[in-house]
């Protein structure tokens, strides 16, 4: 016989309402998990008073019923597995399974029974229906009639708000059956009346959800909201468990009442009642209790008068009274240091706790996921921005909740609360991928910074010098533009042709060689601004040495990876904090170390300036005897131009060229005028020679026709 027995997928009757979970039964008793709320019931074998085995609309049930009347009931089972559940009891418990059928008759009369809390009409020995008198909110009563108004259950598409029974007229005992009846259910009902005066009343306390402000008065049964609008009256019993909650400024607390069924408010259902309080308000509290009734009662929990933080006397009193303990964050400490993460569900920004056996969402809409209900987690990127990430968790039902707009930063420190608690990841394949893009991430800011300065620094190196080689070559073109080289020769013997074109063609082709010049001229005048950008651009050495690094740089560039490794995930103004904290916290035997390290970098950096300094005089005396020697030779191709041009002048007056060769002399004058090209100065040489020697072949043969 084995000592334990499990069944899945088995049905709790509770109120009207199937609810789904895990039965188990041991030696020392059953226990029945809810898979929706995950509540526990524990029956001790000691309290079982009866088993009944009967067959239900689900197949086969059990209910069990214990020595102080309450009921327990369990459907869900197959015909086949009744023989080992009796043999069971029978070694374990020392009950027999009775089976009991109910009775289908369909008749309207017959016995009503009282047994616990339990209200069983019978037909001879045969129960047609039972009803778990915990269900019934009001019971009234008329002539011969007796009425029972019952709980709205939530869950139920269609619910049974009413039963009236008809109580025929006896006079046994002088005892009105109807009274007798009423009194029996009353005894046993979930009637809430506000009976009597509250044990304490907490004022004008801010609320959550439902929104607004509320009077709480605490009774010795059920806890009664008064608001200006709307009153609720919650009994204990509803209350699954209570939530202390740090805000994240530090300065706040949630209170956090989990309830099941939840409050109503019209077609609104309230599954947490939340409360928020200030750690700074105090309050002095007496129990409207004498000192006996209240060490009776609590056995120590609460005295007659207490004093203390607001939060901490509302979580103390609730306590004491639902008799369930306080969930309080665990030890995960998110990057900001709060035990929480900001993040966004749905449509609403709000703050996601990580427990010891869950997760907890407050405040709209509140959501609390337990660790044996998820499926698997996920970690995937944010769908807007790469700086967040979305926090993903399905359940064994089915149902997905996502939270958004998780800070980059926490996701190192989720990962490892989340693979502590051994949840199934559904990316755990890409475990070190993800990690090491969220690394990157991270770091976005301040590796792709240093990548993108090292990187263009080269690429500076490189154009500087290649801009240095171009400055040095370009320099020596222009110094050749105001020599008679060879490009100088070619552009006079391109314009020898076209004077010789011209003197044939007429004032169009004139025109042309007045357009050429100018265009080179143009191309001269873009040269000069060109050669003093690039000289401005040789200023700035690459080859210059460096400036030295302080103390503090030095510490730095040596302990950056090493504050890396111990702070995964630190963004980077965090990090030159955490370096300046750690600097600042650093002994002076440390520091003169590093002091000694900057002075040996700043000695050798005035070395190398003496050296550099030494090399730069020299290379700067070079380029001004060059330039020297360039102004000498553009003063002395000057004064020949302007030689030249005045010769042509002279000639021009005293002879009487033809009306072509005329025009074509004022084309070559004004071409002479123009001083920016040493091209054009030479064309007027090889032009100005042919004019020359033009007019006295003309003259002579004047003479000879004479």
């Amino acid at each position: 016989m084995a000592d334990t027995l499990e069944f899945n997928e088995i049905y709790q009757e509770v109120k009207g309402s199937m609810n789904d979970g895990r039965l188990r039964l041991s030696r020392q008793g059953v226990i029945f998990k809810n898979s929706k709320t995950g509540k526990v019931d524990n029956i001790q074998a000691s309290e079982l008073a009866e088993g009944v085995w009967r067959r239900v609309a689900l197949g086969h049930g059990l209910k069990l019923l214990t020595k102080n009347g309450h009921v327990y009931k369990y459907d869900g089972f197959r015909e086949s597995e009744f023989d080992k559940l009796s043999d069971f009891f029978k070694a374990h418990y020392r009950l027999e399974l009775a089976e009991k059928d109910l009775c289908v008759k369909g008749w309207n009369w017959g016995t009503v029974r009282f047994g616990g809390q339990l209200l069983s009409f019978d037909i001879g020995e045969q129960p047609v229906f039972e009803i778990p008198l915990s269900n019934v909110s009001q019971c009234t009563t008329g002539k011969n009639e007796v009425t029972l108004e019952f709980h709205q259950n939530d869950d139920a598409e269609v619910s049974l708000m009413e039963v009236r029974f008809y109580v025929p007229p006896t006079q046994e005992d002088g005892v009105d059956p109807v009274e007798a009846f009423a009194q029996n259910v009353l005894s046993k009902a979930d009637v809430i009346q506000a009976t009597g005066d509250a044990i304490c009343i907490f004022r004008e306390l801010q609320c959550l959800t439902p929104r607004g402000r509320y009077d709480i008065r605490i009774y010795p049964t059920f806890l009664h909201l008064h608001g200006k609008t709307f009153d609720y009256k919650i009994p204990y019993t509803t209350v699954l468990r209570l939530f202390l909650l740090p805000h994240k400024d530090q300065r706040q607390m949630f209170f956090v009442i989990s309830l099941d069924p939840p409050i109503k408010q019209g077609q609104t259902r309230y599954h947490f009642l939340i409360l928020l309080f200030s750690k700074d308000e105090d309050i002095s509290l007496t129990l409207n209790m004498n000192e006996e009734e209240v060490e009776k009662r609590f056995e120590g929990r609460l005295t007659k008068n207490m004093s203390g933080s607001l939060y901490e006397m509302v979580s103390r009193v609730m306590k004491a009274l639902v008799n369930r303990k306080i969930t309080v964050p665990g030890n995960f400490q998110g990057h900001s240091g709060a035990q929480c993460i900001t993040c966004s569900y749905k449509a609403s920004s709000g703050l996601l706790y990580p427990l010891e056996r869950g997760f907890i969402y407050v405040h709209k809409p509140p959501v609390h996921i337990r660790f044996d209900e998820i499926s698997f987690v996920n970690f995937a990127r944010g769908t807007t921005t790469t700086r967040s990430f979305d926090f993903e968790i399905e359940t064994k039902q089915g149902t997905q909740y996502t939270f958004s707009s998780i800070e980059r930063e926490e996701y190192g420190k989720l990962f490892d609360f989340v693979n502590a608690k051994k949840l199934n990841i559904k990316n755990r394949g890409l475990k070190e991928g993800m990690k090491q893009s969220y690394d990157e991430y991270a770091d976005s800011d301040e590796d792709q910074h240093d990548a993108y300065l090292e990187r263009m620094k080269e690429e500076g190196k490189i154009r500087e010098e290649n801009a240095n080689d171009s400055s040095d070559g370009s320099g020596e073109e222009t110094d050749e533009s105001f020599n008679p080289g060879e490009e100088d020769d070619d552009v006079a013997e391109e314009f020898d042709s076209n004077a010789s074109a011209s003197s044939s063609s007429g004032d169009g082709d004139s025109d042309r060689d007045e357009k050429k010049p100018a265009k080179k001229a143009k191309i001269v005048k873009d040269r000069k601004p060109r050669k003093k950008q690039l000289e401005s651009k040789k200023g700035k050495d690459p080859n210059a040495p460096k400036r030295p690094m302080s103390a503090y740089m030095l510490w730095l560039n040596a302990n950056r990876e090493k504050i890396k490794s111990d702070h995964p995930g630190i963004s980077i103004t965090d990090l030159s904090k955490k370096a300046g904290e750690l600097w600042k916290a650093m002994s002076k035997e440390k520091k003169e170390e590093w002091d000694r390290k900057a002075e040996d970098a700043r000695r050798d950096y005035e070395k190398a300036m003496k050296e550099y300094s030494v090399g730069s005089k020299s290379e700067s005396s070079k380029m001004e005897r060059s330039k020297k020697k360039k102004k000498k030779q553009e003063k002395q191709m000057k004064g020949k131009v302007e030689k030249k041009g005045a010769a042509s002048k002279s000639l021009a007056s005293t002879k009487s060229p033809a009306k072509n060769m005329s025009e074509s002399f004022k084309s070559k004058e004004f071409v002479s005028s123009d001083e920016s090209s040493s091209g054009e100065s030479k064309k007027e040489d090889s032009e100005e020679e042919g004019v020359a020697s033009l007019p006295p072949s003309s003259e002579e043969s004047a003479s000879g026709s004479d």
